[in-house]
């Protein structure tokens, strides 16, 4: 699934599967903060593709629990 995502001022295409954006969106409510400062936070400290940053976001906080 495909969603636009604004980031550093610009508009960002994100293709993620519905899962992993269901997982963001909870890490990101657990986390008190939206989901665009959430995906900003994993852009700034990525060094890949950010859908690949993304998934592996997800899979480090959900070790995490």
């Amino acid at each position: 699934m495909k969603r636009s995502i604004r980031i550093a001022q610009h508009n960002t295409s994100i293709s993620l599967e519905p899962e992993f954006w269901d997982a963001l969106k909870a890490i990101a409510t657990r986390d008190n903060i939206s989901l665009n400062a959430l995906v900003a936070h994993v852009d700034a400290a990525r060094s890949g593709n950010l859908s690949s940053a993304l998934r592996l976001y997800v899979l480090k906080r959900i070790k995490e629990i």
